[in-house]
């Protein structure tokens, strides 16, 4: 009698995670992009039954210590939103690895991640337009696998935007609206990025007056970036669009809009990918079964 043996290849499986569940996990230190965040997702009906998790620490170091202590319970997540901007990933670089290592099997399948970030240094003085961009978003490519890719206009400082300090101040986020982007948002009662992002999310509102917000702050984007890159309109018109602008072999979105409508699409196709997978399980053969 020769026993039939069901072989399992550990090595295919070892960083696969099919347990997951309707969980979005946000990864980011920064409080007001966190709240933003949470509160856009909360607002809207379609995302209503899925569970955010979010730092609960309000201060930096407590929110990385979190971030870094919880690593591994990404994995039974489908959707992780990185925060990716240049002034704060230094402090999230070990966790984000460990983060990517527990999940990268699954990326693009069953979990999917979306960056939110600031671009390249010199961004709107380098004379090469948006296509600066390429590179960037390769090397991001190469470490998180992301679906979508969201540059944020508020995350984004220009060296001359830049503060001086000390080497030894405390480490702390910019908390003032960049200033190529004040005289846009003069008319508000602060130009703060928590006002702005308050302003704009507008949760207390119906839905009329938050489209119509969300209307008006792509207007306002798509005619600050004509004038930092002149005889660009198509692509900026691609940009601000749901798809997103296409460059080269990646894909750039801009936030916050159309965020909740990639979020509702990702954690669908990872659902729907998830009842793929287990349909397609093969039947197993019983432990006894054996064959002469």
């Amino acid at each position: 009698m020769i026993e039939r043996r069901v072989l399992v290849d550990d090595k295919k499986d070892i960083l696969s995670h099919k347990g997951r569940r309707n969980r979005i996990h946000i990864l980011s230190i920064d409080p007001v992009l966190t709240h933003d965040l949470y509160k856009r997702m909360r607002g809207d009906d379609r995302l209503k039954d899925y569970r955010i998790i979010r730092p609960r620490a309000k201060d930096i170091p407590g929110a990385r210590e979190e971030i870094q202590s919880r690593a591994q319970e990404t994995i039974a997540a489908r959707l992780l939103i990185l925060d990716v901007r240049r002034a704060t990933l230094p402090m999230l670089r070990n966790a984000f690895r460990d983060i990517t290592g527990f999940n990268r099997k699954d990326f693009n399948n069953l979990c999917y991640t979306i960056l939110i970030g600031d671009g390249p240094p010199m961004l709107f003085q380098n004379g090469r337009g948006l296509d600066v961009f390429t590179i960037y978003l390769g090397d991001h490519r190469v470490d998180y696998h992301p679906a979508v890719f969201f540059f944020d206009p508020l995350l984004h400082y220009e060296p001359e935007e830049m503060e001086l300090r000390a080497i030894d101040d405390e480490f702390e986020l910019r908390s003032d609206v960049p200033r190529r982007l004040i005289p846009y948002f003069q008319n508000s009662d602060e130009t703060t990025v928590r006002a702005v992002r308050r302003f704009f999310r507008a949760q207390d509102k119906d839905e009329a007056v938050r489209k119509k917000r969300l209307k008006t702050l792509r207007q306002l984007y798509k005619k600050r970036f004509l004038e930092q890159f002149p005889g660009k309109e198509a692509q900026l018109t691609d940009w601000v669009s749901r798809e997103g602008l296409q460059l080269a072999t990646e894909k750039i979105n801009l936030y916050p809009l159309y965020f909740e409508d990639w979020v509702d699409t990702l954690m669908q196709k990872a659902q729907d990918n998830a009842s793929a997978t287990e349909q397609a399980k093969p039947e197993q053969a019983k432990p006894d079964e054996a064959i002469s």
